[in-house]
């Protein structure tokens, strides 16, 4: 049994290279058009419940699909991404997508990375507990902006875990970046590699129902934004001012996420500085692209990786790729 006097998991605080100033970031791009919120801005403690609730919707596939592709293919994804490793989980949120690898995987350490640091540490608090002989990190960052890890790991070999196909709020040139910064870390410790999860394009009536479903949930998920720049930096959106659009626009191959604008508005952003909107305009709030396995194959080799193994469900809605 664990000591309940002993020390809680370290959270370490990565921050990029050039120091932003959120506050200036996020006033910057609510004044362009059209206005952006950046998705990282979803996922404070209630944000991070109603995405909890979002997976376990009837009309969000994402989560269950890929749960059952890791199950099914449990042994061989194992013996492909090998076992007592660090597992670096790459927006961890609550942990739960690695709490379930946790007995197989049986990593050396356990690094859980995000943006939401209160959130990251309550669910490191909670695993502690439960795997008492595995080291853990917490290391709260903004790795969209720029992934560096190297004083979060040891020299060991490292299995990268994304999950969820959260791959796919990156644009597909910037999601090579991305993969291809995972890569460099790998490329220092051999026997390392990336298991991701990617959603597969599909009927738009699936994937709109996904992202918009009946109870509301998902609505609530975006709107949710503007109560958390509000809270953070003192903006004054009026929540029943904006509705929730989420739809899959297949020219572009991706489902967008907006907050639009039920009436004539205007919005303070403090310094001086507000943003007019006018009814029916819109903030572009999320992409989530979707993938063929081909397409996603030739991203992870433009990446870098040399090896690419891919698992799927039965009707190829969904894809987990190991690639090393």
């Amino acid at each position: 049994m664990q000591d309940r006097n002993a020390a809680l998991p370290r959270i370490l605080r990565l921050g990029p290279v050039v120091a932003v100033d959120a506050r200036a970031e996020a006033v910057e791009r609510l004044l362009e058009t059209p206005a952006r919120i950046e998705p990282k801005y979803f996922y404070d403690e209630l944000g991070c419940a109603l995405y909890a609730a979002i997976c376990r919707l009837p009309e969000y596939y994402p989560t269950r699909t890929e749960g059952a592709i890791f199950a099914a293919h449990r042994t061989a994804i194992t013996a492909s991404a090998g076992q007592r490793r660090q597992l670096v989980d790459l927006g961890a949120g609550d942990c739960r997508k690695a709490e379930a690898w946790l007995p197989f995987l049986e990593p050396s350490r356990y690094v859980a990375v995000d943006f939401a640091g209160e959130e990251l540490a309550a669910a490191l608090a909670r695993l502690s507990r439960d795997f008492p002989r595995v080291e853990m990190l917490g290391v709260e960052t903004d790795f969209a902006l720029r992934l560096d890890l190297e004083p979060a790991l040891d020299a060991g070999p490292a299995t990268f875990f994304y999950p969820g196909s959260s791959i796919g709020n990156f644009m597909p040139e910037d999601a090579v970046e991305f993969l291809a910064s995972i890569q460099r870390h790998c490329a220092t410790r051999p026997g390392s590699g990336l298991l991701i999860g990617v959603d597969a394009k599909k009927d738009k009536r699936l994937l709109d129902a996904a992202y918009d479903d009946a109870l509301g949930v998902t609505a609530a998920f975006n709107r949710n934004a503007l109560l958390n720049l509000n809270r953070r930096f003192g903006f004054d959106f009026a929540l029943d001012g904006f509705v929730h659009r989420g739809f899959y626009n297949a020219e572009a191959g991706r489902i967008e996420m907006h907050l639009e604008a039920l009436r004539d508005q205007v919005v303070a952003l403090g310094g001086g500085k507000a943003r007019r909107f006018r009814a029916g305009e819109r903030i572009h709030t999320e992409n989530s692209y979707k993938y063929s396995r081909e397409e996603f194959e030739r991203l992870l080799l433009r990446a870098g990786f040399a090896r690419v193994q891919c698992w799927s469900d039965g009707a190829a809605s969904f894809f987990v790729f190991y690639a090393d």
